[in-house]
């Protein structure tokens, strides 16, 4: 069987099953989730066989550390997943939920409420945890999904995929319902975001190359982020010894993934005292630091930065710092070079915050916090399916309610219209 008639056949048999899921009663979606659960941990001696292989390929691919870092499954990642499948069990279903109702002038008794999308494609790289949480997303929220891992993972995700198959069966739902493409091949990729009258949407996760090639070949809605260049201001008025903790967690604590500090903006007046600190406090980290003009006359030994800097997602121990001299500036330069993902202020200026708040456009905007927090599981959402830049359906963290759409519901008494 070709690649084109086996993904064909997947995505049919998906839509099949999408009926299924899309009526089940929460409680029978949560007994699957935890089925899944308890396969993970009995299985989890086999799954990190199956990822020291995956491990050894991406190597001798010569994938980047970064990138070995997502697709490793440690004992904290297994830990993770089964936390997150119970997690979103403990989630109210959104499917069913009356999100406003009303009575027009003749009587109809008129309501929307939450409906599953149907049938969604994720197409990711590494991490193969996404899988599990792509796959408890979706189900929870009544959809199908047919889930297409990088090729560097394809051995840790097949025995996920046993996993939720052989769950998805015990609990008596089509093992349809939710299917790991098995092959490496881009043509599968290719040949998925053709078929629009199977497939719902598409969610590409992974790096900007992968997301640009899926929303150019795509006949099917996207939801999708290209990158993400976060910012950190500190402004004038700062708790410093706050601020460098901020820094460091937003940049060191895993610098390959989206929501890390890419660029340091430092208020003019503080930059003087906190500039110094904060650069030798991020080299103990081995971070490498390219500093503006202003930046090096304060630290010399910088690297100079270029105007290609501010606009580039690293996923590497390197950040770029520019000084700034005031709140408006630093608004403006990540209105120019930013990418809606995540952008923090640190300040004991609440007027300050206010407006940063209100006038930078991205999908989360913290005051006081480091940007790490940019994450459906930390903003409570339970496992995320991946972080929308666009408006159109979903900005942010993407949970159980961003996988479902509403429909309105009409009630009469043989009302007619004239």
């Amino acid at each position: 069987m070709s690649i084109e008639t086996e993904i064909r056949r997947m995505a049919e048999a998906a839509r099949i099953a999408s009926r299924a899921i899309a009526v089940a009663s929460t409680d029978r979606k949560n007994v699957l989730l935890k089925r899944m659960a308890e396969g993970i941990v009995s299985r989890s001696a086999e799954l990190a066989a199956a990822n020291e292989q995956d491990i050894a390929y991406a190597r001798e691919k010569g994938l980047s550390a970064a990138m070995i870092d997502r697709l490793t499954i440690k004992d904290a990642t297994i830990q993770s997943m089964v936390k997150g499948l119970k997690e979103v069990a403990a989630l109210p279903d959104p499917v069913g939920e009356t999100v406003k109702s009303w009575t027009r002038p003749n009587g109809l008794e008129v309501s929307r409420i939450r409906i599953p999308l149907g049938v969604i494609a994720i197409i990711y790289e590494s991490r193969p945890n996404v899988t599990i949480d792509a796959a408890a997303l979706c189900l929870k929220s009544g959809n199908a999904v047919l889930l297409r891992g990088g090729s560097e993972a394809l051995h840790s995700n097949t025995v996920l995929a046993d996993i939720i198959s052989q769950s998805l069966a015990e609990t008596g739902f089509p093992k349809e319902a939710a299917q790991v493409v098995p092959v490496r091949d881009r043509a599968a990729v290719t040949e998925l975001l053709k078929l629009e009258e199977h497939i719902d949407v598409v969610i590409p996760r992974g790096g900007e190359s992968l997301i640009r090639f899926v929303v150019e070949n795509s006949r099917i809605p996207v939801l999708k982020h290209y990158k993400g260049v976060c910012h950190i201001f500190v402004d004038r008025d700062v708790d410093f010894e706050m601020a460098i903790s901020v820094c460091l967690n937003a940049k060191v604590q895993r610098p390959g993934v989206c929501n890390a500090m890419e660029t340091l903006l430092i208020h003019e007046d503080a930059a003087p005292v906190f500039l110094p600190i904060v650069a030798r406090a991020l080299r103990e980290a081995n971070v490498e630091l390219r500093g503006c003009e202003r930046c090096l006359a304060i630290v010399p030994d910088m690297h100079p930065a270029t105007e290609n800097d501010w606009y580039t997602e690293y996923n590497d121990l390197i950040l770029s710092i520019r000084i700034v001299p005031d709140l408006d500036a630093a608004i403006d330069h990540i209105g120019r070079y930013g990418s809606r993902h995540t952008e923090a202020i640190l300040t004991k200026n609440e007027a300050n915050a206010k407006r940063f708040l209100k006038e930078v456009d991205s999908s989360v905007v913290l005051v006081n916090a480091s940007t790490r927090f940019n994450d459906g599981g930390e903003l409570g959402l339970g496992a995320e399916i991946g972080i929308s830049t666009t408006k159109l359906h979903a900005f942010g963290p993407m949970g159980l309610e961003e996988l479902t759409a509403t429909k309105f519901i009409v009630e009469g008494k043989g009302q007619i219209r004239v």
